[in-house]
């Protein structure tokens, strides 16, 4: 669902969905790698099985999903916007991983595919940008078109889990919070601990989930230092032109050597979960 907060915070792509651009997943993924990897290595995808990517971006995940599926397997990927499907797609152009790959543009919410396609869906940080209704939507799609026996795995954020250091510690769940109170890509961020619920009620079975929290210490790594130090000043410029209380001016630039995160101390959390479950 389009949402004005989507404006607001900016690093949109073509879609006009927030935090999508390239210039802000690419190094989000980069400093979270070992958790998003280790979200996916416990999904229990397999060799010579055919995968769907839903929801791709520019592709970050096919790597190990090739990996994991192996030459005799077929990984299929979508992505709503059109730059991020040729990009995902140039990504593995030249990868020595053999499995066949199919990359598209489409939607989640009208998989362009038939029923009982896959052995796995797997979608990460995509829901967050789905209304209520989308998500059911969505997870009834990836039940469509999912073989019976077969996983649904849907990994996204947590942002209950979110706080830095040294600042207020519920500068940011605060800011959630109040952003959240009209529906909006806010509120949706503040769900993702509810995705076993939601897989129990679109009908799959044997549905587990496990919140992981990322810790990133002073010094920061480049990679998160470029995606958290964005993030902070995206939402402390629009904390202060909705009026959300706290003090957010220390994060409005992030190249300044004052800005929180560049502090020796310096410390932020995020939270993701992910939840499997069986059709």
């Amino acid at each position: 669902m389009l949402t004005e907060d989507h404006a607001a915070l900016g690093y949109t792509t073509s879609t006009g969905l927030a935090f999508t651009h390239e210039e802000i997943v690419d190094p989000h993924f980069e400093a979270c790698a070992e958790a998003y990897l280790d979200a996916l290595e416990g999904v229990g995808i397999r060799n010579r099985r055919h995968v769907l990517d839903a929801g791709c971006g520019s592709g970050a995940f096919l790597p190990r999903l090739a990996e994991l599926v192996g030459e005799q397997g077929r990984i299929s990927a979508l992505d709503l916007a059109e730059e991020n499907a040729e990009r995902a797609a140039e990504r593995m152009r030249d990868h020595p991983a053999r499995a066949r790959l199919d990359v598209r543009q489409g939607s989640v919410l009208h998989l362009p595919y038939p029923d009982d396609t896959f052995d796995a869906v797997w979608c990460a940080n995509t829901t967050q940008y789905l209304d209520d209704a989308e998500l059911a939507c969505a997870l009834a799609e990836f039940r469509r078109v999912t073989r019976p026996g077969g996983l649904v795995a849907v990994k996204d954020v947590d942002g209950t889990l979110s706080t830095v250091r040294p600042a207020d510690p519920f500068l940011i769940t605060d800011f959630f919070r109040a952003s959240a109170v009209a529906p909006g890509y806010a509120r949706q961020l503040l769900r993702g601990r509810d995705l076993y619920r939601w897989l129990r009620e679109a009908g799959l079975r044997s549905v587990r989930q496990r919140t992981i929290l990322m810790e990133h210490h002073a010094p920061l790594p480049p990679a998160a230092l470029r995606f958290y130090g964005s993030a902070c000043a995206r939402f402390a410029r629009q904390a202060r032109s909705l009026g959300i209380p706290g003090d957010w001016a220390p994060f409005l630039d992030p190249d300044d050597p004052a800005n929180p995160l560049r502090h020796p101390d310096g410390y932020i959390s995020e939270g993701n979960a992910i939840a499997v479950g069986t059709v």
